[in-house]
């Protein structure tokens, strides 16, 4: 890889074929679109809108593999409505469509989302955390040489959450550079972690942490999916 150029991730939702062609041509290589839930009832339950289809989500999926990203897609653990059956079809679901890299974590509620009213029906935090790590572990046998991300809702339920997952199979840490006074504007759950952090606080904290969980940060490397080159059989940018 030429020196000073970013790989380029990106999490933009269902879009049509030209528009993934488009952002692929101009320089981006990874996308992350979740499945969410790889149950098609499941998936219903949490998309009861008919602006959002289990099979357009599948065909997304697809088409990203088809034009050549590394493709993403993940789950959220812990839903109301889930059980531990659909957990492990998320798992052979990841595996059978050969996947090159997965964000997965726990779900925390919001109370201002439609999710809540089904609150009681919830695992606890601390059970839905286990679960989580439960999952990465056992996709991490699965599927050996993807990325697998340690999702900061890990921290929002357990201080050292990333680090655990670290140790017990992901290699992938988001740091936040979004500037903060932008950041509490993406509140996605309660309780979200680091939302006071200047971007140089995240790089000193994130190489504090990995250092705690023995591990090293790969610098000057775009910490490409090993398993995308098997795959395609790419040997990636230059």
């Amino acid at each position: 890889m030429p020196g000073k150029q970013l790989g380029v991730t990106i999490s933009l939702g269902e879009q049509k074929d030209d528009v993934y062609r488009e952002w692929f041509d101009a320089g981006a290589h990874r996308y992350l679109l979740r499945i969410e839930a790889s149950d098609n009832e499941l998936y219903r339950k949490l998309h009861p809108s008919a602006m959002h289809s289990f099979e357009r989500r599948l065909k997304c999926l697809r088409s990203l593999q088809s034009i050549g990203y590394q493709t993403g897609t993940g789950v959220m653990i812990g839903l109301p409505f889930q059980t531990l059956e659909n957990l492990a079809d998320d798992l052979l679901f990841m595996k059978d469509f050969d996947i090159d890299m997965v964000g997965m974590g726990p779900y925390i509620e919001h109370a201002n989302t439609p999710l809540a009213a089904h609150s009681s029906t919830l695992l606890p935090l601390s059970e839905r955390f286990d679960l989580s790590l439960k999952m990465i572990a056992v996709l991490r046998i699965l599927m050996k040489d993807i990325n697998i991300a340690a999702a900061t809702a890990l921290q929002a339920i357990d201080p050292l959450g990333r680090e655990k997952a670290i140790k017990i199979g992901a290699n992938i840490i988001m740091p936040n550079i979004t500037p903060g006074v932008y950041r509490d504007n993406y509140a996605l759950y309660e309780n979200k972690p680091c939302t006071d952090d200047a971007a140089e606080d995240c790089k000193s904290c994130l190489e504090a942490r990995l250092h705690l969980a023995d591990a090293d940060i790969g610098y000057n490397e775009w910490g490409d999916s090993k398993h995308y080159f098997k795959r395609t059989g790419n040997r990636g940018r230059s």
